[in-house]
């Protein structure tokens, strides 16, 4: 069935919309509720309308959850997205978020993740796992959200003797400020490259340049901040220690 229009684009009932996305009628009414998609418009017959602007938007969180953030953190993050942005802004940002964001995120059992942390964890073990953000709880029991490539260390960790909420006060630091970093060098990005592409009349070798421009920036920023941090930390540390 061929999705009607109108002057803003195609409209989609939920059933459509779903379908398109690859979803399920579920999930679009259970994003509905938790405010991660807008309300759709209500027609005639009381049928929901649904827009572009939903799909692109359905395909950012969907995009999101493949990359391992959960729907509390998912929530937080579109809600600092601007309240204007058209369906061609959110698949922008989505092709951002796909080229920038870690891919060693998986799905995994409690038994999975105890062979391959090559030991039993206790309750308690896995509160630090994810105070270190190696991992994360879902809503199913005895499942998270694994980054891969923090478990070996995570592991190593749980056997210092660091109190959990000492980790919780030190990640919450480091997500502050790496926060901060983020936000300038999206401000950066937006001014430097993404406003000219929207000044461009939406030019597709322009979009193109775009999205490999981000994906070659992300190791060389990683390893920017990690230098960086490494440095001042030893100065941090250096100095802290003198001084005793």
């Amino acid at each position: 069935m061929e999705q009607a229009s109108d002057a803003q684009g195609p409209v989609y009932t939920v059933d459509e919309l779903a379908a398109r996305a690859g979803v399920t009628v579920r999930t679009v009414r259970f994003y509905g509720t938790r405010g991660l998609l807008p309300p759709p418009v209500i027609g005639a017959r009381r049928v929901g309308h649904y827009g572009a602007d939903h799909l692109s938007r359905l395909a950012l969180i969907e995009e999101l959850q493949r990359q391992g953030m959960t729907l509390a953190a998912i929530e937080r993050y579109l809600e600092q997205l601007p309240d204007d942005l058209s369906a061609q802004d959110l698949a922008i940002h989505r092709a951002l978020v796909a080229s920038w964001a870690p891919e060693s995120a998986e799905t995994i059992t409690r038994r999975e993740l105890e062979r391959r942390a090559g030991r039993a964890l206790t309750e308690r073990d896995v509160d630090r796992l994810a105070a270190m953000g190696v991992l994360d709880r879902t809503d199913e029991d005895d499942t998270y959200r694994l980054d891969g490539a923090l478990l070996r260390l995570g592991v190593e960790l749980l056997d210092v003797p660091i109190e959990h909420e000492t980790i919780l006060a030190s990640r919450t630091v480091l997500l502050e400020h790496a926060r901060a970093a983020a936000q300038e060098l999206s401000r950066l990005f937006r001014d430097e490259v993404w406003s000219p592409y929207r000044e461009s009349g939406e030019d597709p070798d322009h979009l193109s340049a775009m999205k490999s421009l981000s994906a070659h920036m992300q190791p060389m920023v990683v390893q920017a901040l990690l230098t960086a941090f490494q440095r001042s930390l030893s100065e941090e540390l250096r100095t802290a220690f003198r001084s005793r």
